[in-house]
């Protein structure tokens, strides 16, 4: 089944807080939204992220 919807949409303002990674900002319709996750480095490390401490907690770094 095909659905055909005609929209007018009028936005005179319009704020958002934060978007982070998994968010979706829509306005008006969407058939399918489909998930895309990827990984990249791009800070271009070269090694691994030291392991946490075993009881998780977790310090700023003092800068050298």
């Amino acid at each position: 089944m095909n659905y055909y919807i005609t929209q007018t949409i009028q936005i005179h303002s319009i704020r958002i807080g934060s978007i982070t990674n998994s968010s979706i900002f829509q306005i008006g319709s969407a058939g399918i939204i489909k998930s895309l996750s990827t990984l990249s480095n791009t800070g271009q490390f070269t090694e691994e992220a030291p392991a946490l401490p075993s009881d998780g907690a977790v310090t700023k770094r003092s800068e050298q």
